[in-house]
């Protein structure tokens, strides 16, 4: 039981092994400037895990590419900008919400109302009430029902 246990902690405390400690900064607030960028960047490999906990050969090499600019003298804005501009918006976790995203936000929200404006239309249209049926065509319903 306890071994089932400590495989279980180990498992889901994988991600803290992802930055290596000779990827560290000696500068505790460049690191800390890091572990924000590197939290807001995705892996380019692992889709929707940030490159500060993945265990990939690709975000190692982001990881390490964002400290370059901060010991650089970057600022936070300039090394995320560095990577947009090197791997496109695809890196950044939360997108930014402008021009082609923008129209990729709205999208669904419209296509939601859009529907339901469809749904809402049909179901009126079916609400006509319907003409009360003539003697005549009361008798022929009640010929057919009786044979």
């Amino acid at each position: 039981m306890m071994r089932a246990l400590l495989v279980i902690l180990l498992l889901i405390a994988t991600p803290v092994f992802a930055v290596q400690p000779d990827e560290i900064l000696d500068d505790p607030a460049l690191e800390a400037r890091a572990r924000v960028i590197t939290a807001d960047l995705r892996c380019v490999v692992c889709r929707n895990e940030s490159v500060d906990d993945s265990n990939a050969e690709i975000a190692r090499d982001i990881r390490l590419m964002v400290r370059e600019r901060l010991v650089a003298g970057d600022s936070n804005a300039e090394a995320i900008q560095y990577m947009v501009d090197r791997y496109g918006e695809f890196i950044l976790l939360n997108p930014r919400i402008t021009g082609t995203n923008l129209l990729l936000w709205l999208a669904g929200p419209a296509l939601l109302l859009t529907g339901l404006m469809v749904a809402v239309i049909s179901l009126r249209r079916r609400r006509v009430p319907e003409e009360p049926l003539s003697e005549a065509e009361e008798a022929r319903l009640a010929q057919l029902l009786d044979e």
